[in-house]
């Protein structure tokens, strides 16, 4: 039985790993794209073209501070600048690293209870804002983070001459004692994305 336990154990670990691996390679295909043209970014209002949309794209992610847990790499960046945010639209990518800040928040509630709040506690929040501009019509957007080897995708239809916000919120996955509750440090399960608003994924 133990050998059982084992065997299964082992292929379980063995089909993380290797799912890991798949979403590394595939971030790191997609940070470099093979077009260039399909998008630019905006620094400074302007008067959007004929057949464009402009498109502000939302993501953060909260992390452990520096050092939190003992045998992780030291070349990790959680706790560190300049953590990467990989994006792609079809087909362009392009890697936006950004400095951390320090995010502190209560771990109770005033009742003493543990708090519901998923970024509770002491971490570093990264907060990703860009504004681009592209042909308006429907476009798959890519997100992916290396650090996690995770990556979340979604398809958005831009109007000409819109200006659309794209947000891309965190879901924590779960720590299990003493309670389910979600909570920054145990990583990302997912992301849920939304344009203007809506929920599209």
């Amino acid at each position: 039985m133990k050998k059982l336990i084992l065997a299964i154990g082992t292929v379980l670990l063995l089909s993380s790993l290797l799912g890991c691996g798949t979403a590394a390679k595939e971030i790191q295909s997609r940070s470099l794209g093979e077009k260039l043209d399909v998008f630019t970014e905006i620094s400074n209002e302007s008067e959007i073209p004929k057949g464009f949309a402009d498109l502000i794209i939302n993501a953060n992610i909260k992390t452990h501070i520096e050092g939190y847990y003992v045998l992780e790499s030291k070349e990790s960046l959680h706790g560190k600048p300049g953590y990467p945010f990989v994006i792609n639209i079809d087909g362009q990518g392009i890697k936006w690293k950004v400095d951390g800040v320090k995010d502190i928040r209560p771990a109770y509630e005033a009742d003493g209870k543990t708090s519901r709040d998923p970024e509770a506690g002491e971490g570093l929040k990264y907060v990703l804002e860009k504004k681009i501009r592209l042909h308006a019509g429907t476009h798959k957007v890519f997100l992916g983070f290396p650090e996690e080897n995770f990556f979340a995708e979604g398809e958005v239809t831009l109007t000409e001459g819109g200006e659309n916000i794209l947000e891309f919120k965190p879901v924590y996955r779960y720590k299990t004692h003493p309670t389910r509750i979600p909570t920054f440090l145990k990583g990302i399960k997912e992301y849920e994305v939304y344009l203007n608003g809506n929920k599209i994924r």
